[in-house]
């Protein structure tokens, strides 16, 4: 519901996509156990038998009421299908594997996903039926078929995280009905898919004490603040080129903040190699993570640790300026809730906080990258 916008709309069409295993047909098979009970639910299913389909709902707890199954490949029969039945919800798994009789290629083909999508979109908007289509993504993370298809549909999901481990983000990147920056966090089971309640909780659990190379940053996904922890490796190179490697945070981000560093801090990274992670999988696109970045690997690189409650967000620019981001007032007031009581942000963010709402805090505004590494020479 919050990554919708407040809930699946009458006649709208969503496209979920996400890699391989990841979780796309158990978190549907469990919005069929949340609406069968006043809901007719129409499961189609392309790549499993009905039997297969039976089994783990039988794993996951979901019962058979009013949900009915159907393993077609014809997009003309299942329409045929959702005509007859008149379902309340249409599930299709997958569209790489409808076709239509009367094209020649074969089901996948970029001809049979975009003209099956475009008949069940018809569906749709005619009848009022909500549709959900699960999509598999190609090697490059893309959805697999025509990108076309992301204009043809209401909405498109994103299903992100890693196979190996529990964790599950699941993100809006298109929403003709609601707000495209909201997430939903989940984590994986044996009985299926769980809601985390607290997203920061769970990405800052088990965070090592009294190692340099780690900072705390608060993001903001949409209107709720997350709590990331990132993590920066530096070490002296093996070869002629010093490697650049992230996980989680953009690689030409990277880049761009270690030249501020060796340019305006005096940081020499020429010949040291570089990692940046951040941990539980969550993938930062959000600037405000710049300053934190800079900390860690300025921390690692000195070898001198962060106070253990020490929360920094601000955007760097290349003159080495931290910039101001947006709702600092939330950022802080949910690190706050959670112990932290040291805040590294932007000078003009600071103007904003209602320090009175925070009694025990700490902040520290900065207008530039030197001001927030004196944080190290005091605790010499």
């Amino acid at each position: 519901d919050r990554v919708l916008g407040g809930g699946i709309v009458p006649g709208s069409v969503v496209l979920l996509s996400g890699d391989p295993g990841i979780g796309k047909s158990t978190i549907l098979l469990q919005v069929c156990q949340c609406l069968s009970g006043s809901l007719k639910l129409l499961y189609v299913s392309g790549e499993e038998s009905p039997r297969q389909i039976k089994l783990r709902a039988n794993r996951l707890g979901v019962s058979g009421q009013n949900l009915y199954i159907s393993a077609c490949t014809d997009t003309l029969q299942v329409i045929e299908t959702i005509h007859t039945t008149a379902p309340d919800l249409v599930i299709i798994d997958s569209i790489q594997t409808m076709g239509l009789q009367g094209i020649s290629s074969s089901p996948g083909s970029v001809t049979q996903v975009r003209e099956s999508t475009q008949a069940f979109t018809q569906v749709a908007k005619s009848c009022g039926i909500p549709i959900f289509i699960v999509g598999h993504v190609n090697k490059d993370g893309g959805i697999a078929g025509p990108k076309v298809l992301e204009h043809m549909v209401d909405t498109v999901l994103y299903f992100e995280g890693d196979r190996n481990l529990s964790y599950r983000i699941l993100r809006a990147i298109k929403n003709r009905f609601g707000p495209t920056n909201e997430i939903g966090v989940f984590s994986m089971d044996s009985s299926g898919l769980q809601e985390v309640d607290n997203p920061s909780m769970m990405l800052i659990s088990g965070r090592p004490e009294n190692v340099s190379g780690t900072c705390i940053v608060c993001l903001m996904e949409g209107t709720r603040p997350i709590l990331a922890e990132v993590q920066a490796l530096v070490s002296k190179t093996g070869f002629g080129t010093p490697r650049r490697t992230s996980a989680g945070f953009d690689y030409n981000r990277t880049a761009l903040l270690i030249a501020v560093l060796e340019k305006r801090g005096g940081y020499a990274f020429g010949n040291l190699d570089t990692y940046i992670n951040v941990v539980g999988g969550l993938k930062i696109d959000e600037p405000a993570a710049d300053l934190a970045v800079a900390l860690a690997l300025v921390s690692n690189l000195l070898d001198k640790t962060l106070e253990q409650n020490v929360v920094a967000f601000g955007e760097i620019g290349l003159t080495g300026e931290v910039r101001a981001v947006s709702q600092p007032q939330q950022r802080v007031a949910e690190a706050y809730r959670l112990g932290f009581r040291t805040f590294i942000l932007p000078k003009q963010c600071k103007k904003s906080i209602k320090e009175d709402q925070v009694p025990e805090a700490k902040i520290i505004g900065v207008s530039n990258i030197s001001q927030a590494f004196a944080i190290f020479r005091a605790r010499q």
